[in-house]
């Protein structure tokens, strides 16, 4: 059973940085695409940024520059560093996988529909 627990949520202010991380347990496969998705009060949820087994990263026009999302394959963890973090970035924000077909190349995209799994959340507050 595929499991992800994220962490690394916090209140911080604007200007900020924060690392989410994203253990991800029970997955087999050596290939994959993982995301990073958010929603915030009121509003629904939105990709953020995805990445693939082969490292290809995709992210949404709003965090590009500010957010990294990066794996470490030994110790099975998503990570998604955000800096100059602004108000409009507080939200819940979770972690998501799916496996990748043999024949895909470059189609990992942070996009909601296409997810399998998710995790629970781990909740990032910005104050200005």
């Amino acid at each position: 059973q595929v499991q992800l627990v994220e962490s690394g949520g916090g209140s911080v202010q604007a200007g900020g940085s924060l690392r989410l991380s994203c253990a991800a347990s029970g997955y087999t496969d050596s290939r994959y695409c993982m995301g990073w998705f958010r929603q915030a009060p009121g509003k629904e949820r939105e990709g953020v940024a995805a990445i693939d087994s082969d490292g290809y990263t995709r992210y949404t026009d709003s965090v590009k520059g500010r957010f990294t999302i990066s794996q470490d394959n030994a110790k099975n963890t998503l990570y998604l560093q955000m800096n100059s973090l602004k108000p409009e970035d507080t939200a819940m924000y979770y972690c998501a996988a799916r496996r990748r077909a043999s024949w895909e190349q470059r189609l990992c995209f942070p996009r909601e529909g296409d997810m399998i799994y998710w995790g629970k959340g781990t909740l990032v507050t910005i104050s200005s």
